[in-house]
Order: structure tokens, then C-alpha cells, then sequence
């Protein structure tokens, strides 16, 4: 059973126009706070990220922001939190996020998030960290790319071991079932040389 004091939430620093991904964030934040797990984000107060902090917040739970000192001024930074760190770059951002992170959930969002998910993901595969990453596939948004590393899975670009790395489900509750019972598979040597 994984240990998980502090979750980092990637998400968009937009609202989008679902509705139900807006009150899933804030119901995360909320079951965050409820379990006692801290939520570790990108800082702002605006978008899917300030309903995830505003869920964890309102129900007393500890919040800490990471955000770049250069976005502070086009972020809106949110004011109430437990911590705020403020990195010199989006590379520390994400460095910092990860070492106050016991594991990581996605939600929607649009390049940013699926930069950062990307990045945490490739570290997992190449055995820079063995924490769980969760993917909240909220009202299928991330149907297309999941069928997209399938696609790949298939075509040879994806092993399937590194495709389970990312833990999916739509409900909050089994995600974080999920993330809790998570095992590490041990990792092997990621390249091998082509025997020609």
C-alpha cells in the first residue's frame, strides 16, 4: 500500500466549457483534503487548477503552489495557500513538483498538462521515480489518447508494461484505489541494441 501524504494535480489553468470537469476538480481537491493529502499544483487560482485548490481549501486541507517566477505575472497566483514556491524555471517547476509529490493525477487541460503527464511518465519508464501517475479520464475526455497510445502499443512504440504505467479511471474514489495499490514493476534495461 502506497503511502500518499501529497498528491501534484496537472490541469488546465482554463475552465473549458464542461461543467462536469469543473465540479469533478473541485470534488478532487475535496476528496484530497477529506484523506488528508495534500495537493500539489501549478499555483494559480484560475481555471480547472483553482477548483481543484479551492475544493482542497474549502474543506481545510493543505495546498502548496509551484510556479515560475515569470508566471506569476500572467497567472493569476492564488493567495490562500498553505505554501507557495516560486521556481526560476518551468524545468524547476516541475523538478520541485515532483519531489513534493507521493504520486500525480491528470485531469483536463491542454498542452501544458499533457506536457507535464508526458514528462512524469517518461521518468517513471526510464526508473527516475517509481510513484503513481492517474489519469481522471472525466467524461472521456481522454478517450482519443488513450486510443492513441494503444495505437502505439500496437504499432511498437510502447511497451505495454510502460503503457500500465498510467493508471486511468473516470471515478475519483477507484483512482485513488488505484494509485494507493500501485506496484512498481521492476525496470529493466529500457534500450537494448538492435542484434542485426
Amino acid at each position: 500500500m502506497n503511502m500518499l501524504n501529497s498528491i501534484c494535480v496537472f490541469c488546465g489553468s482554463s475552465n473549458g466549457n464542461d461543467e462536469k470537469v469543473i465540479s469533478e476538480a473541485f470534488l478532487l481537491g475535496k476528496k484530497l483534503a477529506k484523506q488528508d493529502i495534500a495537493v500539489v499544483y501549478g499555483g494559480a487560482k484560475i481555471g480547472i487548477m483553482g477548483q481543484v485548490a479551492k475544493g482542497a481549501i474549502d474543506y481545510n486541507g493543505k495546498v502548496i503552489g509551484v510556479i515560475p517566477e515569470f508566471l506569476t505575472l500572467k497567472e493569476v497566483v492564488h493567495k490562500e495557500l498553505y505554501q507557495l514556491v516560486i521556481t526560476n524555471t518551468m524545468h524547476e517547476r516541475k523538478m520541485k513538483m515532483h519531489e513534493l509529490s507521493d504520486g500525480f493525477i491528470t485531469l483536463p487541460g491542454g498542452f501544458g498538462t499533457l506536457e507535464e503527464l508526458f514528462e512524469i511518465i517518461t521518468w517513471s519508464q526510464l526508473g527516475l521515480h517509481q510513484k503513481p501517475i492517474g489519469l481522471l479520464n472525466i467524461g472521456g475526455f481522454y478517450d482519443d489518447l488513450l486510443g492513441l497510445l494503444k495505437n502505439m502499443v500496437r504499432r511498437g512504440f510502447l511497451k505495454t508494461e510502460n503503457y500500465e504505467l498510467l493508471l486511468v479511471d473516470s471515478d475519483i474514489d477507484t483512482l485513488l484505489k488505484k494509485m494507493k495499490t500501485f506496484e512498481p514493476k521492476k525496470v529493466a534495461k529500457w534500450l537494448k541494441p538492435d542484434r542485426t
